[in-house]
């Protein structure tokens, strides 16, 4: 096998790789062996006619996709191992010169990892927070973790208050005309949460329990349906059901009601613990965030635009993931905002640009600083992984491919070269 390497442009390369003879003859066998069921030649019954058979009666050429597929893909992989190319997408196969008895003659053309030149990124400096809980901070929390606890009692003898909890029906218009998603029955509103439209919440102030009323409001020239954006609407409201909030006290008793300890001084202590240690890992994160991005910003390469676009397809899986914890998936939450997904795309690709320069640049590091990763520190890692998902390591390992061990691996190694950065930063 012989290789021909041409840069066609900025991370793209073509390969012109020629097949030995003897080598496509052997995947012309393979193929071979892999069709013979399914040809029927007269004289022979069905998958019992020799090679020799079948091209004759069908031409050799019956057997050419596989053996390209064979020889291509046996021949590419070689030539990319052995010149130390890192493609970051399929090639682009090319046929030059097939036939019996001839050296199979043809081109790949692919886009590879692009070339980093690194700037500063060590001894950097960045700005870092000094965590301060102050008593407001532990009240604070304090009242939310009662607002949680709170209950809610059914109010029948007076009108909706700003902080009360509705159930209302409701159908919006739009010069008399019902709009699609402005209809609901038995929807729960907190009034004065500022979820509904501007002007909406306020005008059930003062409504009676199983009254019915119009609301009148303008949706907002940013609103995202193209159809509704600074549109004046009607909606008929009816008010099924008033609650509010009542409070429990804070003091001993609620202490030991949502917490193992008996007094509110023990629990305020624990909770200024552990809204030290969330501020205190916030603003490590917010450091590091920092100090990654000054050496990314330092560092110079062209990204091609199939990773962008491979990023861009794992954050789109991603948010249609957690739009289906959510009980809805993608598809829905562009019907029901009116977008297209190009527009989402659009929005995200900055971020995913900015990803995977992010990812280069780590690599590119690791790869100055030698940064590896020791069977230590993988096993490491595998016990704390078999540890969140309540497996033991030896049947985690069953159900590892080979992308998932790789995958650990990179982890560990982004992991110590962001420790690296971090370490030698000046705050």
């Amino acid at each position: 096998m012989s290789v021909k390497i041409e840069n066609v442009e900025k991370n793209i390369v073509k390969l012109e790789i020629e097949v030995d003879a003897k080598v496509f003859e052997e995947c012309m066998d393979r193929a071979f062996n892999k069709n013979k069921g399914r040809f029927n030649i007269p004289g022979f019954r069905k998958g019992k006619a020799p090679r020799n058979m079948i091209e004759r009666y069908y031409g050799e050429q019956v057997l050419y996709e596989d053996a390209i597929n064979f020889a291509c893909a046996d021949a590419y992989d070689k030539a990319v191992d052995e010149n130390d190319l890192q493609p970051v997408d399929r090639p682009e196969i090319d046929i030059v010169q097939i036939g019996s008895g001839q050296n199979l003659i043809f081109t790949a053309t692919v886009t590879v990892k692009p070339q980093v030149e690194l700037g500063e990124y060590k001894g950097l400096a960045a700005d870092k927070d000094t965590v301060i809980i102050s008593e407001d901070d532990v009240e604070a929390e304090l009242k939310k973790i009662a607002d949680r606890n709170a209950k809610l009692i059914t109010i029948e003898d007076r009108p909706v208050q700003s902080g009360d909890t509705v159930n209302i029906d409701f159908e919006g218009s739009v010069d008399g005309v019902p709009f699609k998603g402005g209809t609901s029955k038995g929807y729960t509103l907190v009034v004065g949460s500022g979820t509904f439209i501007p002007g909406f919440e306020e005008q059930l102030v003062g409504a009676a329990l199983n009254s019915e009323l119009d609301v009148n409001v303008t949706f907002p020239e940013d609103y995202h349906s193209e159809e509704l954006k600074g549109k004046a609407a009607v909606f008929k409201v009816k008010i099924n059901d008033i609650k509010f909030k009542q409070l429990p006290e804070i003091n001993d008793e609620f202490a030991s009601d949502v917490s193992e300890f008996e007094t509110l001084e023990e629990y305020k202590e624990d909770i200024r613990t552990k809204l030290a240690d969330k501020a205190q890992a916030q603003a490590d994160r917010k450091f590091e965030d920092e100090i990654i991005k000054k050496a990314v910003d330092n560092a110079t390469c062209e990204i091609p635009e199939v990773m962008v676009n491979r990023r861009l397809d794992d954050m789109m899986r991603q948010f249609d993931m957690q739009l289906r914890y959510q009980g809805m998936n993608l598809e829905g939450y562009l019907k029901m905002m009116g977008m297209e997904e190009s527009q989402i795309r659009a929005d995200y690709r900055d971020n995913a640009a900015t990803d995977v320069k992010t990812q280069l640049v780590l690599e590119k590091i690791a790869e100055v600083e030698s940064i590896d990763v020791t069977a230590e520190e993988y096993d490491a890692e595998l016990n704390d992984m078999a540890a969140r998902y309540n497996q033991s390591v030896e049947e985690m390992k069953k159900h590892l491919h080979e992308d998932d061990i790789e995958y650990i691996k990179n982890s560990i190694e982004r992991k110590k070269t962001i420790k690296l950065l971090v370490e030698s930063a000046k705050a």
